[in-house]
């Protein structure tokens, strides 16, 4: 097999950006560059994250030799720190793949609104194609070539789209209340009060009730797949004492009424033949999916209500996430979309 693209993983001390390295390390075709952390410069990841077992070193940023040594990149910083970078890299000719929420919107004013920051790369906000393949597949295809960015989607929106997405494609989101669950590592590895271990441990407790920035994503994504543009949708985060993982409960109210049968052929049509998603009759579960790139939903009309009931879970850290930017290169390149990912 010939050899394929070699691919830089800056922020690699994060959690996104170490499992980001541990599967382009096992990857089959693509390879696995140099690893950037700052403070933890100079360390191997195996040091940092024995589990990964991946035995590079992790280096000082250096985008002019990142750009020179390699075809690609994962960018794992936050918001904000992350455009700089993205866009250097882009110039350079590199296909850059950002973790963070800098390109995901296509509104400046929304942008501005929920994240605060004059943006560092106002000439490519707005163009990136927005990495969640089972929504945006033929976009991703041969992105390589095209030159675009792929903007990875955040953990919870990546959930609450694949769960109502079939729904919003059918004109059936008349309003929808998403009740969401995560596991600590959501909150990333620099930990805050609220992700304290005597804080989490035997708790549960709601967050980001005034607003969350997950909340003009999601929207964004089900009015791009025919949810009326008016609807607000509600999302209400939880932080829960897990590790990783993440369950979205969605209530949708449709416009009429609809049977158990008509939702679930919807879903059978919409996921029927995804390699990623799982459609279950029981009730999905963190567990489930734990360690995979696997999304498991399930539906139910409740007969008093008439609403539509979707349940879905996902691994935060790796469909939400690494896993699912795995997901995205392979097509970027026109590789196998399953091609290093177990499951």
């Amino acid at each position: 097999m010939a050899e394929g693209p070699k691919i830089a993983v800056l922020g690699a001390s994060g959690f996104a950006g170490a499992l980001a390295a541990r599967l382009l390390h096992r990857h089959p075709w693509f390879r696995l560059g140099a690893i950037t952390a700052r403070a933890e410069a100079g360390m191997a990841l195996r040091e940092l994250y024995p589990h990964h077992r991946v035995d590079a070193t992790m280096v000082e940023p250096d985008l002019d030799a990142i750009a020179a040594e390699h075809d690609a990149a994962i960018v794992g910083y936050p918001h904000g720190a992350s455009s700089e970078a993205v866009a250097a890299l882009h110039e350079r000719g590199l296909l850059v793949l950002d973790l963070s929420a800098d390109f995901r919107l296509r509104d400046p004013a929304t942008y501005r609104h929920w994240y605060g920051d004059v943006h560092v790369a106002p000439d490519l906000f707005g163009t990136a194609v927005y990495g969640l393949p089972e929504v945006h597949r033929d976009a991703l295809r041969g992105v390589a070539e095209d030159g675009r960015l792929v903007a990875g989607p955040g953990c919870f929106p990546t959930a609450a789209i694949l769960t109502v997405a079939p729904l919003a494609r059918a004109g059936l989101v008349g309003d929808v209340v998403i009740d969401a669950k995560t596991g600590v590592s959501g909150a990333g590895r620099k930990l805050q009060r609220s992700t304290h271990y005597v804080d989490v441990s035997e708790n549960a407790h709601a967050y980001g009730v005034a607003g969350h920035r997950h909340q003009p994503e999601i929207r964004q994504e089900l009015a791009g797949q025919g949810m009326d543009a008016a609807v607000q949708p509600v999302f209400v985060p939880h932080l829960v004492p897990v590790d990783q993982g993440e369950l979205v409960s969605c209530y949708v109210r449709p416009p009429r009424e609809v049977s158990a049968d008509e939702v679930a052929d919807l879903f059978r049509e919409a996921y029927g033949e995804e390699p990623f998603v799982e459609l279950t009759a029981a009730e999905p579960g963190m567990r489930d999916v734990q360690g995979t790139n696997v999304a498991r939903i399930r539906t139910h009309v409740d007969p008093l209500s008439g609403r539509i009931l979707a349940f879905g879970a996902i691994d935060n850290l790796w469909k939400g996430t690494s896993s699912q930017a795995i997901q995205s290169l392979n097509l970027a390149y026109g590789r196998p979309e399953t091609e290093g990912l177990d499951g």
